[in-house]
């Protein structure tokens, strides 16, 4: 699947993770996100092991820009720290959990997050999930609403000691 980023005038083709992004997506992921936020490397091959249909990249100039990663469950709890390492998914759950949203910070601004979302979207209706959910910090609360999430609470967890908000989009 490819589609045209307009705003940063480049193709961007968005496809299903492979083995040999391992250490690209680790570096992004350590790169873009503060603190103890990032997932370590064995938790992002662990997902891409797990649920690789569910990890999606997008790539411009031919190289891994950004990503986006879910389990799956029937029951979901968005504080649950082991679900992070995909402990109880379900691939034929009903509800999908996006576990990280990421873009180098090279790429930021330019509609990546956008397009790797709506990718993702579009592959979960088509595996007929009733929802996706996620968590975020405050200060993307407004770009998932404007992607049609609705938003849901403050989350309980603590992960990584900052202040998260759970997002859900129903379809």
């Amino acid at each position: 699947m490819s589609t045209k980023n307009e705003r940063a005038g480049d193709a961007c083709r968005i496809r299903q993770v492979e083995a040999r992004d391992l250490d690209r997506c680790y570096r992004i992921e350590t790169e873009s996100y503060e603190g103890d936020e990032a997932a370590t490397r064995d938790k992002i091959r662990i997902r891409i092991e797990t649920f690789p249909q569910a990890f999606l990249v997008a790539e411009m100039d031919g190289e891994v820009a950004g990503f986006i990663n879910a389990g799956a469950a029937d029951v979901v709890e968005m504080e649950d720290e082991a679900f992070k390492e995909l402990v109880g998914h379900d691939p034929d759950g009903a509800h999908l959990v996006i576990l990280s949203v990421v873009v180098h910070p090279d790429w930021q601004g330019r509609g990546l997050a956008g397009a790797l979302m709506r990718a993702f979207v579009e592959r979960a209706r088509q595996w007929r999930k009733t929802s996706i959910q996620l968590m975020c910090r405050e200060r993307h609360v407004p770009l998932y609403e404007k992607l049609g999430y609705a938003y849901v609470r403050p989350s309980p967890s603590l992960h990584g000691g900052m202040v998260w908000h759970e997002m859900q989009l129903l379809l």
